[in-house]
């Protein structure tokens, strides 16, 4: 579905240090992934690279085996969704015309939505149980509701690939075992497939199939959640002590601090 093939990125700003480097990526149809690693290793901005927000250096991708050249971005649009970390709006956006944004690269020149546009759009709002608050302002309701608002945004523009950027990033705890339930329920019925960047390396173990392991711009591990997650790894790549607990297909990782 995607591939990254040897892609470097160096920031414009003579004062950045960072640098993305050779990057060899491959994502298949109906994978659920995730990317971690600390702060500063280059995971958002490879989330910008595969949206086009930010050209490479050098190397190339692949959508569907078809480079990103030959794509427009209205295409793009069709084939890959975005999930933003946070989103505060000074209009007050209703959920429904949140969600409605996501149709954008299907209406004609004058921006109308045909019913076609409107079934997608009840249906996402239905999908991820937030249809009783489309008439609310996206301001108004709790950070759970609103990254559901954006999921079903994401929904509705019928994309190959959904990207997320910390998906569970600001909510309390049963509002992110919530947004991960509702990933789940995405991949494993909808067959939709899912590459997200995570903090947090137990749920992602727990509900991702396949780790991608980043480390001062590069991939430094990229493999199954068990061979991925190890204590050495853990403390190589975050420089925390770890311990690793396998409960058949379940993994848990305790943090300690470093004294």
């Amino acid at each position: 579905m995607l591939e990254l093939k040897g892609i470097n990125f160096k920031y414009g700003n003579p004062n950045s240090t960072f640098e993305l480097r050779d990057i060899n990526l491959e994502i298949f149809s109906g994978e659920f992934a995730a990317i971690l690693g600390p702060n500063g290793s280059g995971k958002s901005t490879l989330l910008s690279i595969i949206l086009g927000e930010l050209q490479p250096s050098r190397g190339k991708i692949q959508f569907n085996n078809k480079n990103y050249g030959e794509y427009s971005r209205n295409e793009i649009a069709k084939r890959i969704s975005f999930v933003p970390q946070k989103y505060y709006s000074v209009y007050p956006f209703s959920i429904y015309e949140i969600v409605a944004m996501g149709r954008t690269p299907y209406l004609n020149f004058l921006g109308f939505e045909k019913e076609e546009d409107i079934i997608k759009i009840d249906e996402a709002l239905e999908l991820v149980g937030i249809s009783h608050l489309k008439n609310n302002s996206i301001n108004s309701v709790s950070g759970g509701e609103a990254q559901r608002a954006f999921i079903a945004r994401a929904l509705v523009q019928d994309p190959d690939l959904i990207l997320l950027d910390e998906p569970n990033a600001h909510l309390d705890l049963e509002h992110q075992i919530s947004i991960f339930d509702l990933l789940k329920t995405l991949n494993m019925e909808k067959k939709l497939t899912i590459l997200m960047v995570s903090h947090d390396i137990n749920l992602s173990a727990n509900y991702s199939r396949r780790l991608i392991l980043m480390k001062d711009g590069k991939i430094y591990l990229d493999a199954d959640n068990s061979t991925v997650l190890t204590e050495e790894n853990i403390k190589l790549v975050f420089n925390v002590n770890a311990k690793v607990f396998n409960y058949g297909s379940n993994i848990n990782v305790a943090l300690f601090p470093h004294n």
